[in-house]
């Protein structure tokens, strides 16, 4: 089977960074399956069914990169935006539909703590 096994983002302030992605991800069943220090530098892979494939590595910033995560729901994604918001996200893009993607494309964008911008999509009729 090919496609992208895991993805990882260089964050400014680790512990930060972990703090809102637990809360902002929680909604889409996505949690912290792995945390742990090398070298120095402390990575955590965030995943579900005990698969990492979200990772933040601390000590560094690169600033515009883009993650989407499915949803299952359109639920999901206003569940998404509004816990990324509560854990101190910004605004990029209220939940709604984005009929220039395709007719069903459901998402919302918020940007997290180092100004990535995070987006979950729902790809599904309402």
């Amino acid at each position: 089977m090919s496609g992208i096994d895991h993805l990882g983002i260089l964050v400014e302030d680790i512990d930060k960074s972990v703090d809102f992605y637990k809360v902002a991800l929680a909604p889409l069943g996505i949690e912290c399956v792995m945390d742990f220090s090398h070298e120095g530098q402390r990575h955590a892979g965030f995943g579900d069914d005990g698969k990492p494939y979200f990772w933040l590595s601390g000590g560094g910033r690169v600033p515009g990169n883009h993650v989407c995560f499915s949803a299952g729901s359109r639920a999901e994604v206003d569940a998404f935006y509004a816990a990324a918001m509560q854990a101190g996200a910004k605004d990029n893009g209220a939940p709604g539909l984005r009929p220039h993607y395709h007719a069903n494309y459901y998402g919302a964008f918020v940007l997290d703590p180092d100004g990535q911008n995070i987006e979950a999509v729902y790809h599904g009729p309402d």
